[in-house]
């Protein structure tokens, strides 16, 4: 691919799942018409990414179809999509009584990516079905080479790349490939699971009722074990009810325990109201930028280590018709929860024993099963150890990883950190690997009101660094 002029600003967006889409779908509104944008995702369709490229129609989005859109001000644009006569057919009971959508998570790929079909067709977004395997400074711009040999010049550089492969236990290190399942999500992961196959699933998060999901709709019949250290599962969503009082953002506290403290006498004085919980954890998400942003490093260190497990179950709440399944597995002893940790795994004629301790207990246990599945999540600590492009950017001196160990160091305004603390200028992190400083960005609202705020910042430092270029009619 031949340089562009500088007349012709290129915007090059790495990755081109949900973050990328949301990306695009902005730039595209906003930026001037000279410039150039360039998604780079060897996927066939943008706006799918590990979440919505999933085809499982058990892999349900995990909130209602309201709360789901591209666009942070128009909450309804998916709503809409939904009943227009570009809407899929929904799957029986996706819907629930109360009229809350639960769309498979495929659904929700198909919106974004029939969302962006008129400007790939106009050409104002283009799509290049490779991948970056390396980004090296170029003067002002960057040079991106590309899997399929070929390299693009650009002025602005988007990461909008999220999840690594999650990170084997060490405890489970030395199993061989077919008695360990290191990516649920993969395609053909359940291929060689036989119906009565004994199952160890690792995590009881959101991924592993997913993965319980699509073993009760594929008929298996063997016993399932689901361990995690603390044995919180994701909640239930709660009924329709008047909003907390409560607030965060004023005043905000500054160490981990006196957030819990005033998270619990909010929820003690809704309680007092007739409230549930949800109504504070929503507020909760609603100010997570203030409250993150007035904890300094060592109160998130704090936050993480002690109230994120806590944190997280209640903030990424289960589909009600996936909650069903687990409840019924669970009901016919098909489905056991342990609380503990692994201890070891060995390789038996019987399949793999594994040894594991109870929490708070002072013995071990054994289990023998035929294959674990790892449903710990994706391997964000060592997101510039494990992934090439990340890798070499940080060799470079022009990323790093952030002190939290969930992605990558940015400005406030999405610009990469390098090692000597300096944001570095045109290079962008536009996806969750930015919430050590965002905080919570995660859900879908989150994500795309961030790609739309460095969306917005990088197009005035564009204006900035090339004023001809891009100027506006």
């Amino acid at each position: 691919m031949t340089d562009q002029s500088p007349q012709t600003p290129t915007l090059a967006i790495i990755g081109g799942g949900l973050s990328g889409a949301a990306l695009a779908y902005r730039l595209a509104l906003d930026a001037p018409p000279a410039a150039r944008i360039v998604v780079i995702e060897p996927r066939g369709e943008l706006g799918r990414g590990v979440a919505y490229s999933t085809p499982d129609p058990d892999h349900r989005l995990n909130v209602p179809h309201t709360k789901m859109s591209i666009r942070t001000d128009d909450m309804a644009h998916f709503a809409r999509w939904l009943a227009s006569p570009a809407g899929p057919t929904l799957p029986a009971k996706s819907a629930t009584l109360a009229g809350h959508i639960f769309a498979p998570r495929t659904v929700f790929g198909d919106y974004v990516a029939d969302t962006l079909a008129p400007f790939l067709a106009q050409g104002r977004i283009r799509h290049l079905p490779t991948e970056a395997t390396d980004i090296t400074p170029d003067g002002t711009r960057y040079r991106i080479a590309l899997a399929d040999g070929d390299t693009l010049a650009a002025d602005t550089v988007f990461l909008a790349l999220t999840h690594p492969a999650p990170a084997i236990p060490a405890q489970l290190a030395g199993l061989q490939a077919d008695a360990l399942i290191p990516d649920a999500f993969a395609p053909g992961a359940f291929a060689k699971v036989a119906k009565t196959d004994r199952l160890l699933v690792v995590g009881t998060g959101l991924t592993s009722a997913d993965i319980l999901a699509t073993l009760d709709r594929q008929g298996h019949a063997g016993p399932i074990h689901v361990i995690s250290r603390h044995g919180w599962r994701s909640k239930p969503h709660g009924p329709a009810q008047p909003e907390t009082e409560a607030d965060f953002a004023t005043g905000p506290a500054t160490t981990a325990l006196a957030l819990l403290r005033h998270v619990r006498r909010a929820l003690a004085l809704d309680a007092a109201k007739g409230l549930t919980w949800h109504a504070v954890f929503d507020r909760l998400r609603a100010q997570g930028p203030a409250i993150w942003g007035a904890l300094p490093l060592a109160e998130r260190q704090r936050f993480l280590r002690h109230l994120r497990s806590l944190w997280d179950v209640h903030r990424f709440r289960i589909a009600p018709q996936t909650l069903e399944v687990v409840e019924r597995l669970e009901r016919a002893r098909r489905a056991t929860f342990l609380t503990g940790r692994l201890v070891s795994a060995d390789l038996g004629p019987d399949g793999t024993r594994l040894t594991w301790r109870a929490r708070g207990g002072a013995g071990l246990s054994t289990l023998t099963v035929d294959r674990i599945i790892l449903a710990t999540g994706p391997d964000h600590a060592r997101i510039t150890e494990t992934v090439p492009l990340f890798r070499g950017l940080a060799a470079k001196g022009v990323v790093t990883a952030d002190p939290l160990r969930l992605g990558l160091a940015t400005s406030p305004e999405g610009l990469a950190i390098q090692p000597s603390g300096t944001p570095r200028a045109g290079l962008y992190v536009a996806s969750p690997l930015a919430r050590g400083t965002v905080g919570e960005l995660m859900g879908v609202p989150e994500v795309t009101g961030w790609a739309e705020r460095v969306a917005r910042h990088a197009l005035i430092a564009l204006e900035d660094r090339l004023p001809q270029a891009v100027e506006r009619p």
